[in-house]
């Protein structure tokens, strides 16, 4: 058996998430069906991170073992063919140790969320970023993000189903700019709860829409208390953008 890791992009807008369930389509089920016809073994494709349905990626990686030996142009251009006209694509190849794990290896991870802040609706952009019409205080919003770096209880940004073991995470880098009507916020940890990058832009966005102070937005983070959180950002927005290993 070789181990294989695969980096990918995808547009998860008709998706039910990364991770397969029995309610739609997933991910993780295109590449293992497209992988499965290429090179007619069943693979269990491990990915990095569990996007939510609707959350799309740059640069997702995963990791998957095959007894056949392939080629790297073969492959890429045989199991993108399988994958057909879903919004998936496989954009590099390597072979790794059995040791290498695509999930539990990663060092760290880079979200990054989209929002364009414009009178008009979206037509190129619709379904890949939050529209928000009202002038956004990018300045307010910078200031509520410096308070999010670094080590923290992270518990008001924490989804009820989330089953991480500990809601205290280390934010490496947090930034918000803007480029034109677009506002780009970037987080950097090693791992996320669930629901942590959307419900966060959510709390910044009422910073910058006027709706909160930072006194509020301070307060709602320190209350570790899920019912103080803003209502999280919408999926179609954000982007798992980097893993490092």
């Amino acid at each position: 058996m070789q181990r294989y890791k695969i980096k990918i992009e995808y547009d998860g807008t008709p998706f039910v998430g990364w991770q397969f369930q029995k309610n739609g389509l997933s991910i993780q089920k295109v590449l293992q069906d497209a992988i499965l016809s290429f090179s007619q073994e069943k693979v269990i494709v491990i990915g990095a991170g569990r996007t939510d349905s609707g959350v799309h990626a740059i640069s997702q990686v995963a990791h998957f073992d095959l007894k056949k030996k392939i080629k790297k142009k073969n492959f890429l251009r045989g199991v993108n063919q399988y994958i057909g006209n879903k919004p998936v694509t496989i954009l590099n190849i390597k072979k790794e140790n059995k040791q290498f794990h695509a999930r539990f290896n990663a060092k760290k991870r880079t979200y990054q969320y989209i929002i364009v802040n414009r009178q008009s609706p979206l037509a190129l952009q619709k379904n890949k970023a939050w529209h928000i019409r009202k002038k956004l205080n990018v300045k307010a919003m910078k200031k509520g993000v410096k308070l999010l770096k670094g080590t923290h209880d992270f518990s008001t940004f924490r989804a009820s189903s989330c089953q991480a073991k500990s809601p205290i995470k280390t934010l490496k880098k947090a930034s918000v700019k803007k480029d034109g009507n677009r506002v780009i916020l970037k987080f950097t940890s090693k791992s996320f709860l669930q629901r942590q990058v959307r419900s966060m832009v959510g709390c910044i966005k009422y910073l910058g829409d006027g709706k909160w102070n930072l006194d509020d937005f301070k307060n709602s983070f320190k209350s570790k208390n899920r019912i103080k959180c803003a209502p999280p950002a919408p999926a179609c927005g954000l982007y798992l953008k980097k893993i490092s290993y």
